[in-house]
C-alpha cells in the first residue's frame, strides 16, 4: 500500500470502518499467540508495511487525534520553542477526560500544510512511537491497535496482513 493522496486515505478508512467486525476477529485470533510470537508478528508486519508507507501523504493521525503529552514532552518542546513550560501548557494543552494532557486543537497546531511537523525533532513521545505496532507487549494494546486501525491506514493494512496469524 502506497498512499498518494488524502482521497485514498479516506477510502481506506471507510473500508476499515466497514470491516471493523472482521478486524475484531483478526485481533481475537492473534491475541491467542504467545507474547513473543505476537510481538514478532507485529514487528515484522510493521516493517513490511512501513517500507511502502509514506506518512506525509496521509498525516491523518495529526489531523484527527491528539497524543498524550507527558511532562518530558512539555519540557523538551517548550525549550525548543523558547517558552516556559507553564506558558506552553496554557497556550497549547488541555486536560482530557482521562486527566492526561493533550493538545487543545485538532488538527495539531504544529502540522504544516505539507503534512510535515514543525516540531518534528522534539515531537511528543506518543507521536514518535505512533502507531505503536512495532513495540513489545502488543497484548497490552490490542484495543488501541483496533482503534488506530480506524485512524491510520497502515495499521489497518498491518492487521489485514496478519489475518491468518494465530490460527
Amino acid at each position: 500500500m502506497i498512499i498518494k493522496n488524502f482521497k485514498q486515505v479516506s477510502e481506506i478508512l471507510k473500508m476499515a470502518k466497514k470491516n471493523s467486525n472482521a478486524t475484531r476477529k483478526i485481533l481475537k485470533n492473534i491475541a491467542k499467540l504467545k507474547k513473543p510470537e505476537l510481538d514478532s508478528a507485529f514487528f515484522q508486519t510493521h516493517l513490511t508495511v512501513f517500507e511502502k508507507t509514506d506518512c506525509l501523504a496521509c498525516a491523518n493521525c495529526c489531523k484527527t487525534s491528539s497524543p498524550i503529552i507527558v511532562m518530558a514532552d512539555v519540557d523538551r518542546i517548550s525549550k525548543h520553542l523558547k517558552m516556559k513550560p507553564g506558558d506552553f501548557v496554557v497556550k497549547y494543552l488541555r486536560i482530557d477526560e482521562d486527566e492526561d494532557y493533550v493538545f487543545q486543537k485538532i488538527p495539531c497546531v504544529f502540522l504544516n500544510e505539507n503534512n510535515t511537523c514543525s516540531i518534528y525533532e522534539v515531537r511528543p513521545r506518543a507521536c514518535r512511537e505512533y502507531p505503536h505496532t512495532d513495540r513489545k507487549n502488543m497484548h497490552e494494546i490490542l484495543e488501541l491497535t483496533y482503534l488506530n486501525s480506524m485512524v491510520c491506514p497502515a495499521v489497518y493494512e498491518i492487521l489485514q496482513r496478519m489475518e491468518g496469524v494465530g490460527r
